[in-house]
């Protein structure tokens, strides 16, 4: 599959003007300096729909991943193979003007301007691809994937970071969301806890309202090396749940 950007109508690029506008106006407030830059780096703009190989040919060069278009949510194996192979999925359409509010699915906004500025990071685009090796070991366990699942839940999509000494936002989820990005910071009522992934492999996660708890990293490199832990970890559940 490809792009075809050609076909995007004007109700597409002002559907994402909109969508962009909206979140910038309250992004340097809340988001990671490293997505801010990675945005800066991949070429993300205000006024069109990006074209995915014009990001592809900055983003190669950065951290050697690729936008990989796929037609909408795929199955939990070929999207831990792309991952792993570096090539993060993307579907290639935009919500309507009446489905700014709400969204079921994610679309392509929720897609690129949530994930594809931070995999200009080396730390965070190694943990990703990292991560999902890690499922592909166990693509076949039920429960193996579950965890690895909610780890990738409360990191990639709905993860904190501590920086320069206040709580910033760099999961896709929450900066697709103004909603959600503001609770995250400023509501009392989350909790917020440091970065475990005993934890985390023990709180499942929920979809259909904001995140009652956002488990908080130091940096990227953290992430990263973190991986031997998220192994070890895992065999630990893994053979318990087996005995």
């Amino acid at each position: 599959m490809i792009q075809e950007y050609d076909k995007y109508v004007d109700e597409d690029h002002e559907v994402w003007s909109i969508l962009y506008k909206r979140m910038m106006e309250i992004l340097p407030k809340y988001s990671t300096k490293a997505y801010l830059q990675g945005m800066q780096a991949v070429g993300l703009e205000g006024h069109r729909i990006p074209n995915f190989n014009d990001c592809n040919a900055k983003l190669s060069i950065i951290t050697g991943w690729n936008i990989y278009v796929v037609p909408g949510l795929i199955d939990n194996k070929p999207f831990f193979q792309h991952l792993s192979a570096r090539e993060f999925p993307s579907s290639t359409w935009l919500r309507k003007k009446s489905q700014l509010e709400y969204l079921e699915e994610p679309d392509m906004f929720h897609d690129i301007f949530g994930h594809v500025p931070l995999l200009a990071n080396i730390h965070f685009a190694n943990f990703l691809s990292e991560l999902a090796s890690i499922a592909l070991d166990h693509i076949e366990n039920e429960w193996a994937v579950e965890i690895i699942s909610r780890l990738y839940w409360y990191t990639v999509e709905f993860g904190l970071i501590r920086e320069d000494g206040a709580l910033k936002v760099y999961g896709a989820g929450i900066l697709s969301s103004s909603g959600e990005t503001q609770y995250s910071i400023d509501s009392d009522r989350p909790t917020r806890v440091p970065y475990d992934v005993k934890n985390i492999f023990a709180t499942p996660y929920i979809k259909d309202k904001f995140q009652e708890q956002y488990f908080v990293i130091d940096s990227y490199e953290q992430l990263y090396k973190s991986i031997p832990e998220i192994k070890s970890v895992l065999e630990q559940e893994l053979k318990s749940v087996a005995i």
